[in-house]
C-alpha cells in the first residue's frame, strides 16, 4: 500500500489522480490534500477518500469549509497547510500537481521530508530545476514524471543506458490551431483556444498547449528530468496523441511509448513504478488508432515554443523569466485583455528587461520570479 498525499487535487491531474486511487483502493490511499480555493470539491473529495488532512491556500475558502463539515479530517489553510500536506508523515509519495510556479516550494519541502515525487507540475523544473534534483540526489528521493511525454521517455528509457541516447522526441498535438498561419491566429478567440482536439486539461495548460509554450517547457524539464543537453532534445508535432514521445539511440533503433490520450495511464504508471497494474480505463486499439503522422513545429507561427527553447538553452535565471512572463500573459488572455498573439509579444517584451544570472540560488529564482511578474505587469497596463 502506498500512501500518498497529492497537491492540487482539485484541478484536471488531480481529480484524474483520485479516479485511479479509487480503482486500486488495495494498492492507494490518500491520506492529505491540498488545493487552492475550490472548497465545495475539496469537500466531496474529502467525504469520498477520508484523508487525514486537508488544506486550502485560499483562507476564506478554508473557513467557508470548516464552516461546513463536520467530520475527522483536520482542515488547514495558507502556505502553512501546503507545508503541511507536502510533508506529512504518514505520506511516502506526494503527487506535485499544482498549476506554475506555486508548486516549487511544497515540492522541495516535500523532497527535503523525504518524500518521492510523482512530478505533474513542469514549472518547478523549469524555474529551479538544478535545485529541485540536487534536493532529490541530496534526500536520495525517487522523482518520477506524470506527463504523459515524460512518462513515454521515462519509459522508453528503462534498461537503456544513458551514453546511448541519441535524441529525445517529445510529441505535440500541435493543439487547435495546427497548420494555421500567423495571419489566422491575429483574432481567434478564447473559445478557440480551449477547444483541444484531444486533451482535456485545465485551461492554463490548454491555452500552453495552444500557443505550443508548453513544448518549450516540456524540453526544459526533460533537460533537467533526464541530465540530458537541450542539442539532444527536440519536439515534432503528432496530432493523433498515440505515441507520447520517443528516444533514438545511437544505433538507429528509435523507442516510442504508445497509448491512449487519457492521463490517468502516465499517472497510474508513477504511482505503480517500478510495477505495472492492470488499469479500468480502456486500452489502445492499433486498428481504430488508424494512420498515425508527425510535422515539425513551425517556429515562425509559434513563437513562444521558440522563446521558450531559447530560454532554456540559456539556462540561468532566463527560463524562470519566461515562465513567469507566460503565466502573466496567459492569465491577461483568459481574462480578456489580451489577444493570443499578445502572449508571446508580453513574454518578448519581458525577457528583454533582465540580465542573467547564471547560476541562480533559490532566493535569486524567487525575487526573478516576483520581479517578473512585476515588470510583465508594468508592461501590460502600459502597451494593452
Amino acid at each position: 500500500m502506498k500512501n500518498i498525499s497529492i497537491l492540487g487535487s482539485t484541478g484536471s491531474i488531480g481529480t484524474q489522480t483520485l479516479d485511479v486511487v479509487a480503482a486500486n483502493p488495495n494498492k492507494l490511499k490518500i491520506v492529505a490534500l491540498a488545493a487552492n480555493s475550490n472548497d465545495r470539491l475539496m469537500e466531496a473529495q474529502i467525504e469520498a477518500f477520508n484523508p487525514l488532512v486537508a488544506a486550502l491556500s485560499d483562507e476564506k475558502a478554508a473557513q467557508r469549509l470548516r464552516s461546513r463539515y463536520r467530520g475527522k479530517t483536520k482542515i488547514l489553510s495558507g502556505p502553512e497547510g501546503l507545508q503541511a500536506i507536502a510533508t506529512h508523515e504518514e505520506a511516502d509519495t506526494v503527487l506535485a500537481a499544482m498549476v506554475g510556479y506555486a508548486g516549487l516550494r511544497p515540492t522541495l519541502a516535500a523532497i527535503k521530508s523525504g518524500k518521492n515525487i510523482a512530478l505533474a507540475n513542469k514549472e518547478t523544473m523549469v524555474a529551479a530545476g538544478s535545485i529541485v534534483m540536487a534536493a532529490v540526489k541530496q534526500h536520495g528521493v525517487a522523482i518520477t514524471p506524470v506527463d504523459s511525454e515524460h512518462s513515454a521517455i521515462f519509459q522508453a528509457l528503462q534498461g537503456n543506458k544513458h551514453r546511448e541516447v541519441k535524441r529525445l522526441l517529445i510529441t505535440a498535438s500541435g493543439g487547435p490551431f495546427r497548420g494555421r498561419t500567423v495571419e489566422d491566429l491575429a483574432n481567434v478567440t478564447l473559445e478557440q483556444c480551449l477547444c483541444h482536439p484531444n486533451w482535456s486539461m485545465g485551461q492554463k495548460v490548454t491555452v500552453d498547449s495552444a500557443t505550443l509554450a508548453n513544448k518549450g517547457l516540456e524540453i526544459m524539464e526533460a533537460h533537467w528530468l533526464f541530465d540530458m543537453d537541450y542539442g539532444k532534445i527536440e519536439a515534432v508535432v503528432h496530432p493523433q496523441s498515440i505515441v507520447h514521445s520517443l528516444v533514438e539511440y545511437v544505433d538507429g533503433s528509435v523507442m516510442a511509448q504508445l497509448g491512449l490520450a487519457d492521463m490517468r495511464l502516465p499517472i497510474q504508471y508513477a504511482l505503480s513504478y517500478p510495477d505495472r497494474w492492470d488499469n479500468a480505463f480502456g486500452q489502445l486499439d492499433l486498428v481504430k488508432a488508424g494512420t498515425l503522422t508527425f510535422e515539425s513545429i513551425d517556429t515562425n507561427v509559434f513563437g513562444a515554443f521558440k522563446l521558450a527553447v531559447e530560454c532554456g538553452r540559456t539556462g540561468g535565471i532566463m527560463p524562470c523569466v519566461f515562465n513567469a512572463a507566460n503565466e502573466v500573459a496567459v492569465y491577461a488572455f483568459l481574462a480578456g485583455r489580451i489577444r493570443f498573439l499578445d502572449i508571446k509579444n508580453l513574454i518578448a517584451a519581458t525577457l528583454e528587461k533582465f540580465t542573467n544570472i547564471t547560476t541562480p540560488s533559490l532566493e535569486e529564482i524567487e525575487n526573478t520570479d516576483r520581479e517578473t511578474r512585476e515588470k510583465a505587469k508594468v508592461i501590460l497596463a502600459e502597451l494593452y
